[in-house]
């Protein structure tokens, strides 16, 4: 497979990932966005215990675009990690993810987070099949 396509595959997953913690963040911060999460339970804004939750939140999916970038070489790194295997237990967590996000009974956490979940799933599937160096 052409390594350009896998690399996009991972900038992909990367750029979403971003994006979700930058929202996570939000959360944190005590934006009201909660009917995007947490199955749209807690209104706007996050209880705290849940607000606090979301920061590691925003630290794991910006490792995990990282994870994805090092492994295709999108960035080099001076750090040796199993990003064979990181990179297939993120693929499943993004996977179940997506089927979360499509059980929600928040109709915008469902409209929003699935399409989102699903894109990065499906471009982490590509990278753990194809991406392998």
């Amino acid at each position: 497979m052409d390594e350009m396509f896998i690399q996009a595959a991972a900038i992909i997953v990367a750029i979403i990932s971003g994006g979700i913690a930058i929202f996570q963040i939000l959360l944190f911060l005590g934006f009201p966005y909660g009917e995007y999460s947490w199955g749209g339970t807690y209104g706007e804004v996050l209880p705290r215990r849940l607000r606090m939750m979301s920061l590691p939140s925003a630290i794991l999916l910006l490792v995990m675009g990282y994870i994805f970038l090092i492994h295709t070489k999108v960035l080099p790194t001076v750090i040796d990690l199993p990003t064979h295997l990181l990179v297939w237990v993120i693929t499943i967590f993004l996977g179940l993810n997506t089927l979360g996000n499509l059980a929600s009974k928040s109709k915008k956490e469902k409209a929003l987070m699935s399409p989102l979940s699903g894109i990065a799933c499906i471009a982490a599937l590509f990278v753990s099949f194809f991406g392998v160096y």
